[in-house]
């Protein structure tokens, strides 16, 4: 594994001057991965400061597209170079599995930055049609206008601790290709994934003060959300934390992004193959210990064929291994910490009082002292306004709902306060398709979507799953400001 770095990355230098360090634990075995600078008020404020400078009179925001895209190119090549160090790192300090962190946490982001830069291309200006109007002295003019994508300033970019490199390299690329500078902070739980970053800038020789790497906890984050020198606040984790950003943003008129958590439903239809939702339904909760926001973690199921999935997904999850994530058998590693067990604790005992039925796992695994672990599990017959359905345990925890019909099944699905994502399972892919346009949710998925996740297809919510999209030209277009500039003919 990479050396871990211990600075931060301030208008392109590396801070070891450090007064505060906080420990990071690994959460597989609890062990002390190692210790990470937080940054004091004056390197927070240096730090905006820079991105401050760097975008009101330095060359990123003034260099044509192309010119940013070949710096980007290398900055992802550096990444590239340094892939086995990165993936261990996952494990180590998100927790996640070897095929997980090798697949999704890395490879994953690094095919959307590589089309991000492909769909920055594409984005020019644009002419409006040509409007004939009269003039005051009796003749017509013609007016036209173009329509200009321009970056939106200094960005403040605030991470999670789920999917670290994932989100972190998705922030700088949206932001920096637009032009865009940026402040990166970082959840304290996994920093180095992010303090990394500073590596390939520094290697590829990004200006000054283009990309700032901060770490810090939430003192730092309101210094970042309400400094008047921060022109858009782009966030990624919990509603709850999502709405006081925005509230934190408001004196200052900022530009909010936000994409938060989700409740997403599974809607499994009666003519569905049994065998083929299971595999799909146990990935939807099972995926990283249920930590991921656009993860399925409501299966609402027929009841015609309700037991019958119950009594599959009973055999399928007593397949899930769970243990230390370097282990490449291993196929569901550990929570982030002890706090993040005891939500999913709660949750449990939750479901087991308004009624539900356990029906596969419920505690921590009896053989594995060190670590955050919790056993998979779900539960049948849940109430659909129960506290497990509605909101976001962020964990291995599933809910199965039953329902008669297709219009039942979209209400419910409907009923929650998020919209991130969904998925309707059927042999019918007409009828999937215009049960998933019912849906207020972000993104559906028929049959396991397109096997991927696309690249250039727009992410993000509705409700409070937050607002705004990441990835592809929606996703860039949300980091930019649009200028029309008018002028006519005779």
């Amino acid at each position: 594994m990479m050396q871990l770095p211990d600075y931060l990355y301030i208008n392109g230098e590396k801070i070891s001057d450090i007064a505060e360090y906080e420990a990071v634990i690994n959460p597989a075995d609890e062990t002390v991965l190692g210790r990470a600078p937080l940054a004091s008020h004056e390197q927070t404020d240096a730090a905006i400061g820079a991105a401050r400078h760097a975008f009101d009179r330095g060359v990123w925001p003034r260099m044509s597209i192309k010119e940013r895209v070949v710096m980007m190119q290398k900055f992802l090549d550096y990444l590239r170079s340094k892939k086995e160090e990165i993936v261990q790192l996952i494990v180590a300090e998100a927790g996640s599995t070897l095929m997980l962190s090798d697949f999704m946490q890395y490879e994953l982001p690094m095919k959307h930055a590589t089309h991000l830069i492909d769909d920055a291309l594409l984005l020019r200006p644009e002419m409006i049609p040509v409007e004939i109007s009269p003039a005051m002295d009796g003749a017509r003019v013609i007016g036209t206008s173009s329509v200009n994508y321009e970056p939106v300033g200094v960005i403040a970019a605030i991470t999670p601790y789920n999917f670290p490199f994932f989100l972190n390299l998705g922030k700088i690329f949206h932001a920096l290709l637009m032009g865009n500078t940026v402040v990166l902070k970082p959840s304290p739980l996994t920093p180095y994934q992010a303090l990394i970053f500073a590596d390939a800038a520094e290697a590829v020789g990004l200006p000054a003060g283009v990309l700032n790497i901060i770490n810090g906890g939430i003192e730092t984050g309101n210094l970042i959300t309400t400094d008047k020198r921060v022109d858009m606040v782009s966030f990624t984790g919990s509603d709850k934390v999502g709405a006081a950003i925005a509230a934190q943003a408001a004196p200052t008129l900022k530009k909010t992004h936000m994409e938060l958590g989700g409740k997403s439903a599974f809607i499994v239809r009666h003519d569905a193959d049994i065998g083929g939702a299971v595999q799909a339904g146990l990935t939807g909760f099972v995926t990283h210990c249920g930590q991921g926001c656009a993860l399925t973690t409501r299966h609402i199921v027929h009841n015609a064929i309700r037991p019958h999935y119950v009594a599959a997904m009973q055999q399928a999850v007593a397949q899930v291994k769970v243990g230390n994530p370097g282990d490449p058998s291993v196929m569901m590693g550990p929570l982030i910490r002890e706090n993040a067990r005891q939500r999913v604790e709660h949750f449990v005992q939750s479901a087991l009082d308004s009624g539900a039925k356990l029906m596969a796992g419920g505690k921590r695994p009896t053989d594995l002292v060190k670590g955050f672990y919790f056993e998979p599990t779900f539960f049948d017959d849940v109430d659909n306004q129960s506290k497990l359905a509605q909101e976001e345990a962020f964990g291995p925890v599933a809910a199965v709902i039953g329902f008669d019909t297709d219009e039942e099944a979209i209400e419910l699905a409907n009923a929650s306060d998020f919209g991130l994502s969904g998925h309707v399972f059927s042999n019918d892919a007409g009828t999937a398709y215009e049960m998933a346009l019912q849906l207020r949710t972000g993104g559906v998925a028929i049959n396991n979507g397109a096997g991927t996740m696309l690249s250039s297809a727009p992410f993000g919510g509705y409700k409070r799953s937050g607002y705004g999209r990441e990835f592809g030209r929606h996703g860039l277009l949300d980091f930019c400001q649009v200028k029309s500039i008018a002028f006519q003919g005779r």
